[in-house]
Parts: structure tokens; sequence; C-alpha cells
């Protein structure tokens, strides 16, 4: 094991043992700043132990999903994990099959947005990567310093573009990888659906039918909802094929019968409902935007601490990329978020000036660069604004009025960064000169908020007081 890796083999241990041994993990994966994990048995899970081990920030339950918030080293103690019980060799336990284990089977809105993130989260690297290459080139070509026509901007181009167009395939990879089922599958499914061959009979109307079934003509390039869909049902088609498959005949015969199977659900069924899907939920957007306007933007940014503390602003990731795929922007989620993150660091600015402690001054700090330039909140959101609640309502008032403004001057996110730091202003270079400007300048107002309400009523003689006894009981 590395030398960077040893600094965290402690920590993987302990988190190994809370969580009731490798025994016990089912599903296990993580994002930009949380282990994710699915297990078998909740009740060996010893949240007070984990929330008090050195390392970690906080944890939470996202419906059957159980969240330990690390922070930026995530990804080296994920590795670490991943070593010491053996997962990267480790078949993946299905939905059903830990349904047969543990006895229980409920249907809920969480498992839903756990399914929608254990299919994003690992792709997330991928869209940051491609994201920020558009936002760069957009950039560069802005200020002239390279030619649209040059072989680099070429190049880089389409690397960037790669990101988004052959979603689908990347999201049967990781669909089939959360669902149990066979990930070769999932991208030669996800793969069919951008053909080109497919894509020229969709533009030129040809009509198509397989079995006799009209197949939905419709592009799903840059698509991720047709996927998630497709991934879900194939799991259960594959389960269901090899069961009842002789052993000696497995090898050939099941391929060929999921595929036979599949391929009309998904061209016929899945895809054009995913697809309907999210046209819908983008309709829904821009219905409550132009309804309610400036007001949808700030109270969308106000609220976005309560998606994050849920884990759900993950699962609302592909509601922004339809928007921006449909209709070219995306009027709120993508500026909640930002703003969001952005004050989180402004939270963390405000501890790091008024605590006396040296090291919660030293994190503090370090959570500020994190939030404001890398883009990731929890550390700051589970370290300080958790802790004390009126850092908590300072910060949502301060998106609630920068969300305002920005609402008002109808800025509009008009490209995906894969941040939600400073980093990602790029994004809202668009036609209008004014629109980066104006979210430059909603930013500055939200921080400001945050920063004079955190400043005189968080740190004020009564929560001083309150904060004393609080540490005097724990002593006790």
């Amino acid at each position: 094991m590395s030398n960077q890796n040893s600094k965290y083999d402690e920590l993987a241990e302990i988190l190994v043992e809370l969580v009731g041994g490798k025994g016990n993990i089912s599903f296990f994966t993580h994002c930009i700043t949380r282990l994710r994990f699915n297990v078998k048995d909740k009740g060996l899970i010893e949240e007070k132990a984990i929330d008090g081990t050195r390392g970690v920030v906080g944890s939470q339950w996202q419906g059957d999903q159980f969240q330990i918030i690390i922070g930026q080293h995530v990804g080296e103690v994920y590795k670490v994990i991943c070593e010491k019980i053996g997962y990267e060799n480790k078949k993946e336990v299905s939905s059903d099959e830990i349904v047969e284990e543990t006895g229980k089977k409920k249907f809920s809105i969480g498992k839903i947005f756990d399914a929608i993130s254990g299919c994003m989260t690992p792709l997330l690297p991928l869209l940051i990567g491609g994201g920020m290459l558009k936002a760069i080139l957009l950039i560069l070509t802005q200020f002239s310093l390279i030619s649209v026509e040059s072989s680099t901007y070429v190049i880089l181009s389409l690397v960037g573009d790669a990101a988004f167009y052959f979603l689908p395939v990347f999201v049967g990879a990781t669909g089939a990888r959360k669902f149990g089922a066979n990930m070769g599958f999932g991208m030669l499914i996800g793969a069919s659906l951008i053909h080109p061959q497919f894509l020229e009979a969709v533009a030129s109307g040809t009509p198509l039918s397989v079995y006799g079934l009209p197949v939905f003509a419709a592009n799903y390039s840059s698509t991720i909802i047709p996927m998630i869909l497709s991934t879900f049902i194939l799991s259960y088609v594959e389960k269901y094929v090899t069961k009842y498959t002789p052993k000696v005949l497995q090898s050939m015969a099941v391929p060929v019968v999921t595929l036979l199977i599949m391929i009309p659900l998904t061209f016929c069924l899945l895809a054009p409902l995913g697809s309907i899907i999210g046209f819908y939920l983008a309709d829904l957007i821009m219905w409550l935007y132009n309804t309610t306007g400036f007001l949808a933007v700030g109270v969308t940014s106000a609220v976005y601490i309560l998606l994050c503390l849920t884990g759900m602003h993950t699962a609302i990731l592909p509601i922004g990329f339809t928007m921006l795929t449909t209709v070219g922007y995306d009027p709120l989620l993508f500026t909640g978020a930002i703003l969001y993150t952005v004050n989180q660091g402004i939270v963390a600015l405000i501890v790091a000036i008024r605590t006396k402690d040296v090291e919660e001054r030293s994190t503090a700090l370090t959570c500020v660069i994190t939030a404001l330039i890398a883009g990731i909140s929890e550390p700051a959101l589970f370290g300080f604004s958790l802790k004390n609640k009126k850092l908590f309502y300072s910060s949502m008032i301060g998106c609630l009025v920068g969300g305002l403004y920005i609402g008002i001057t109808k800025t509009y996110a008009y490209a995906l960064t894969g941040t939600a730091g400073l980093l990602a202003l790029p994004g809202y270079v668009g036609p209008n000169s004014m629109n980066l400007v104006n979210m430059c300048i909603g930013i500055a107002i939200s921080c400001v908020v945050t920063f004079a309400l955190g400043m005189v009523f968080a740190y004020s003689k009564d929560s001083k007081e309150k904060n004393v006894k609080e540490k005097n009981v724990e002593v006790a």
C-alpha cells in the first residue's frame, strides 16, 4: 500500500468495523465528499461512533443508503476500504438480493434518489472534466486566445463534447453496476441508442419497428433518465433469464436472450418513457420559473442547503442537465447550487475570523478554500453550519437575497462546468455579456448578507454563552 493510502489505513479499518464489517456491505461507492454504503443490516451501523471518529465530518441516511462525509480526501479513503474488503473483486449485490437477505421489501422516494445518485455519482469526475474543458475553450475564444479552426481547439472540444454526448453509454455502465446487472449489457444498450444509423433514421423520419412494435423516434444523445430506467429493468431481465437457463447453456444463451428481450423494451418503452419524463421535468421547471419569476430562483437558492442535507442534490443533476439540452439554459438549479456552496465558504470564513481555537481556525480556512475553489460544501456544512443554527439560517437568507437579484436580472447558466464553486462562473458566459456580470453581483450580494448576518447574530453574546454551556456539558 502506498504512503498516501497508509495515512487512511486506520480510518478505513475503523469505518469498516463500525458499518458492521465487510460482510454487511452490499454496495459501496463514493461521490466528491461522501462514502456511500448500502448495507444488509442497518442495525449493525454505529452512527454515533462514526460521527465521533477523527477524519469524519458527519454521517446521515439517505433512504436506504448510509453516507459518511469525509471531505476532499474521500477518494483515497475509498480506495483503502476497497483494498481492505476486497470490493474490487467482489460481485456486487442487486437490490433484489439485498431484499432476499434482509427479508424486507419497501418502496420509497428515498430509494429512487438512491438509485439516481448511484448511477450519477461515479460520473461526476467525467462531467467535471468535460464541463471545464468546454468552459475553458469558451473563455479562450471569447478573448481570441485560440481559434475555433485550430486542431488543438477541435481535439479539446470533441473530448469535452464526448463527455456529455456519450452519457447513455456511461450511465449504461454505472446503472448496470448500481442495479447488479452486467456492465457490458448496459453499455451496449446505451451505445445502441446513439448509434449513427439509428440517429440518421430518426433525423430523416424513417419509421422503425422491432418485432412489429413501433420504435419511438428520438435522439437520446446526452440523455440520462432513459438509461437509468433501462438498466433497472435490465437487472431483472438478466436475473430471471439466468435463473431459468440451464447452466450448460448460460454462457451463450443468457447474453442473446437478455438482449432480445431488452431491445424492444428499451427502444419501444423504457427509453421513450425516460425521454418524456425528462422533457416534462424541464417543462415543470420552466413553468415554475415563468409563473413565479425571480421568487423561484430565490427560494430554490435558499432551500438548496436542504437538498444537500438529504443527498438529493446529486439526484436532481439529471433535471438541470435536461434543461441545458432542451431549452439551452438552466435558470434555477445550477444557480442555487453555486450560491449555496459559495455561502458555505463564507460560513467557514466567519468561523475562522471569530473562533479563538487555533485548530478550528485552521479547519475553517481549509473549508473556505474547499468551498470557494473546489466547490465542495459538505465539510463546512457538517462541520460548522449544522453546529450553529444561526450560521445555517444566515446562509439561507444570503442565498435567498442573492437568488432574488439573479432572478430579477434573468441570469442563466448556459453550460455545466461540473463544479459549484467560483470556478463554475464560466458556465454563465452567454449571448448577453451582462449575464456573467449579474451572476457575479448576485454572488457578491449573497456573500455580503451571509457574512453580515453571521458576524452579528451567530456570535452574539447569547450564542457565546450557549456554546460555553454546551462545552461544559460535554466535558462533564
